[in-house]
């Protein structure tokens, strides 16, 4: 029988709750209610089989959260550390289910809502917000993922219209997404996005199969041949990889957020787990080795939580940079892979049965702590700002 999961708030060793609106209190509380009666009771199965639990859909759709910190067009317009918090409890829950919906909520809806026209915002984003249309960023490629810049896939004009040519990696939601927002290169060399819709003919997307981490979310390798777009489905506000790297940034600290809630899951598995498991006649939690283990695992999470919130404050008013935002992602992925090798090792044989979700966590969190830019590219991002040096490449 699996350990039962604690309650979050014994990882709020700071207080960070006083910090919090009542509004911002109440988002996180009912998300980790659905995460703890929705998600956890059902996941290992679909993570084992790695399905993706298209049940849920409509129950997160009922959350009313999808939109995040978008003002308008039927998006709840919480505040940024409201939408941290939502990406931290769905981490908590299953990694899966929260990449499915950080691609859709997140890049998706965000990429609409930053470089979008009124008329691409009002199309797109009141379906996206109730997740009656779901949506794709289609930016990785087979090639290219730490040198996106370099992306090589093709938006050729031809009249009214936009030819795609090339081909996409770790597509999330691509298999089944109403619309996907997919980066190319103009004949001019600048990279746009294009909203490509579900059907569009020469738009092929294959589930990607093997995976050992977030087995129960659906990434896609996308092929384009030929595939026509209406020109007005460009992106308006979409003229170079500057645009499509301050979409990026906006969302990178939601990763930063992400890995807390699986650093969190961990710490709570693995203490109510040294309460109940006995060894030499005594609860672990009466060996030192356990108590120094559980301590350090906890000042990891503590600091991890500090930061996020600190980086929303900056976030919701406007002095976030892209260094600041790298930070919080290498620092946080860093500490949340940490901690949940602790307590997978504290769990010991156990710790590698789906049945404690620490198997999961732990597969999950190498994920974590490589999308969305590795911890080297992060690093060298806050090196280029302590330094005044672009160490990327030698072009």
């Amino acid at each position: 029988m699996a350990t039962e999961l604690q309650s979050a708030r014994g990882t709020d060793f700071y207080l960070m709750d006083e910090l919090l609106s009542e509004e911002e209190r109440g988002i996180r509380d009912k998300v980790r209610t659905f995460c703890d009666h929705e998600v956890i009771p059902i996941i290992n199965d679909y993570w084992e089989r790695a399905e993706f639990p298209f049940e849920l859909i409509p129950k997160l759709a009922a959350l009313g959260i999808a939109g995040g910190s978008i003002q308008g067009y039927g998006s709840p317009a919480m505040s940024t550390t409201a939408a941290g918090l939502v990406a931290l409890e769905l981490a908590r829950g299953d990694a899966s289910v929260c990449t499915f919906f950080g691609v859709h909520s997140g890049l998706a809806m965000s990429s609409i809502a930053m470089l979008g026209s009124e008329e691409q915002k009002q199309r797109w984003l009141p379906a996206m917000a109730r997740m009656e249309k779901i949506g794709a960023f289609g930016l990785t490629e087979p090639q290219h993922g730490s040198d996106a810049v370099a992306l090589e896939t093709r938006a050729h004009r031809e009249g009214d219209e936009y030819i795609l040519d090339g081909a996409k990696r770790w597509i999330g939601n691509a298999s089944f997404a109403d619309v996907t927002i997919i980066w190319a290169r103009d004949d001019a060399g600048n990279v746009g996005g294009f909203l490509v819709e579900k059907g569009t003919p020469g738009f092929e997307a294959k589930v990607m199969t093997g995976k050992v981490a977030k087995r129960a979310v659906w990434q896609a390798d996308i092929t384009l041949s030929g595939a026509r777009v209406p020109a007005a489905n460009r992106l308006a506000g979409s003229h170079n990889f500057k645009n499509t790297a301050s979409v990026l940034t906006a969302t990178r600290s939601g990763v930063a957020w992400e890995a807390i809630g699986h650093a969190v899951a961990a710490y709570e598995i693995a203490l109510a787990y040294a309460r109940e498991r006995k060894q030499f006649g005594k609860a672990l939690i009466n060996f030192q080795l356990i108590q120094n283990k559980l301590s350090a695992m906890l000042a990891n999470v503590t600091s991890m939580q500090l930061l996020c919130l600190r980086l929303s404050q900056l976030q919701a008013q406007g002095k976030m940079t892209d260094a600041m935002a790298s930070l919080a992602k290498m620092n946080n992925a860093r500490l949340a892979r940490e901690v949940v090798a602790d307590a997978r090792e504290m769990l010991g044989g156990n710790g590698i049965l789906l049945e404690y979700h620490i198997a999961r966590h732990h597969a999950d969190i190498e994920a974590v702590f490589t999308y969305e830019g590795t911890d080297a590219i992060q690093s060298l991002i806050v090196g280029r700002d302590i330094t005044g040096v672009q160490a990327f490449s030698s072009r």
